[in-house]
């Protein structure tokens, strides 16, 4: 089957927008019609990375219908809304069995491959392949995807607001109640009001955290915050972020700490503004050239936690459904994390907006394709044999 993609030809270059072949999914598979998806900054770091495999179809952050199923899928089945997870496990391992499947290896090698699950790739051009990203490739018309990137959303749920979930909002979210674990009546910090720190004040404030102290360079992004759930805000290139913090707590420090900056600088000020027996959680992605320095003197005396937290600690079966419920609930701000609605054909503006530091980044803008039928088998069908 042919469909429109936007295919990434060359390191750092512009998207191109062609026709390409997707081929019928496997055994395990699932043929997803992407209704929307997110333009992430992920995508633009694999964009300007030498070890993505090229030529690929970019996008992690989508969602769609169920368009097809590969033998033995059980999941889902045709005409299912779906968010997608862009890490799926075994479900055999050693984390999968006691219930931390975001450690899960299995994805991984073919993930930096390229491929799906088994070594090889769907999608191809003029009998040439063309390779996925993060085993989904959303920014085409469709998905060949793993079964276990599926999670069945309820019929109600938006699609544009159902691929927020599988990214950034499942790893802020997660990164406050799962990581961090943050109580009722609770103090939490997050440093780094972008499209994960957000979600993580929303995380906090759903946990009934009693201050959420929010801590970016960008005043623009701090009186963001507050709409979110932020009840104070320190900017962090005029104050030192660790002394308001215990300011704000007695002396005492912030319970828990939440880094989705990826500086080491931030996290050694998080440390400091944690208190006694409090968690730092990083989620933010270090340059590994980097060095994070915390005191050695009197560590074992001040009872602190420093926490990694791939994908917030999330398990898609369980949080994905939760979270939809949260926003169709009215609990959840999802809607106001949809920055621009656009178009495939436009979607290199949306990269460009990264580099504009004057653009708001607290959000992201969200690719739509043609609505997608949810009661029809037989139009979903026709979509697949036929689209061009």
């Amino acid at each position: 089957m042919k469909m429109k993609a936007a295919v990434m030809t060359g390191v750092g270059k512009p998207l191109e927008i062609l026709s390409v072949n997707v081929a019928e999914p496997k055994v395990n598979e699932v043929l997803v019609k992407i209704g929307a998806t997110g333009v992430c900054h992920s995508d633009l770091n694999a964009l300007h990375d030498e070890t993505t495999p090229i030529p690929t179809i970019l996008g992690h952050e989508g969602a769609g219908v169920v368009a097809s199923v590969g033998p033995n899928v059980t999941k889902v089945k045709v005409g299912d809304k779906v968010a997608l997870n862009w890490v799926p496990y075994c479900g055999t391992c050693e984390f999968c069995v006691t219930g931390a499947v975001h450690l899960c290896e299995s994805a991984f090698e073919p993930m930096f491959s390229g491929t799906l699950l088994d070594g090889t790739t769907r999608l191809s051009k003029d009998g040439k392949p063309i390779f996925h990203n993060s085993l989904l490739s959303t920014f085409a018309e469709f998905a060949v995807v793993p079964e276990l990137s599926c999670v069945k959303l309820p019929d109600e749920m938006p699609l544009a607001q159902a691929a927020l979930i599988g990214c950034g909002v499942a790893t802020g979210y997660g990164a406050a109640v799962h990581a961090a674990k943050v109580t009722p009546g609770s103090t939490v910090a997050v440093f780094g009001i972008g499209g994960v720190g957000v979600n993580a004040i929303q995380g906090a404030r759903i946990a009934g955290a009693a201050k959420i102290i929010a801590c970016d360079v960008k005043s623009a992004n701090l009186e963001i915050a507050r709409n979110f759930g932020a009840t104070h805000t320190i900017n962090a290139a005029e104050e030192k972020a660790d002394e308001v913090l215990k300011e704000l707590t007695g002396g005492f420090g912030v319970h828990a700490a939440i880094d989705c900056t990826g500086h080491v600088v931030a996290t050694e000020s998080a440390w400091k503004g944690v208190r006694k027996g409090g968690t730092v959680v990083v989620v933010g992605a270090f340059d590994p050239t980097m060095s994070l320095t915390i005191p050695a003197e009197g560590f074992h005396r001040v009872g602190k936690v420093l926490k990694g937290s791939f994908y917030g600690d999330t398990q898609p079966f369980r949080d994905f459904p939760a979270l939809a419920k949260l926003y169709l609930d009215g609990k959840f701000m999802l809607d106001e994390l949809i920055l621009d609605r656009i178009q495939l054909d436009d979607i290199n503006k949306a990269f460009h907006s990264f580099q504009d530091c004057s653009c708001v980044n607290v959000g992201r803008s969200i690719i739509e394709f043609p609505a997608v039928s949810m009661n029809s088998e037989d139009r979903l069908q026709d979509d697949f044999e036929t689209v061009s």
